[in-house]
């Protein structure tokens, strides 16, 4: 287990790119952000999606350990059933 998260990593941010629903103008959101204010017209612009950090996070698996990580990213999850059910069609 780690002292610290080793996915907080300031150097390792990344950015994404939305649109803002009051003005439709480009508002960036990092990795780090759940929400941004849009600088030309003031209104609140929210991640579509927060992905877990077990998801993205290469120490996902030490952190947790193997066991715990292979329960969370096993084949118990809706997202992978549905996925394997489209396989199948």
């Amino acid at each position: 287990m780690f002292s610290k998260c080793p996915g907080q990593d300031t150097m390792k941010l990344r950015v994404e790119v939305y649109r803002c629903p009051g003005c439709q103008g480009e508002v960036e959101i990092f990795s780090d952000e759940t929400r941004v204010k849009c600088q030309k017209c003031g209104t609140m612009v929210f991640r579509e999606r927060l992905p877990s950090c077990i998801e993205w996070c290469a120490s996902a698996r030490q952190c947790l350990g193997e066991e715990r990580w292979k329960q969370i990213m096993g084949e118990d999850r809706p997202e992978t059933r549905e996925k394997k059910t489209e396989e199948v069609k």
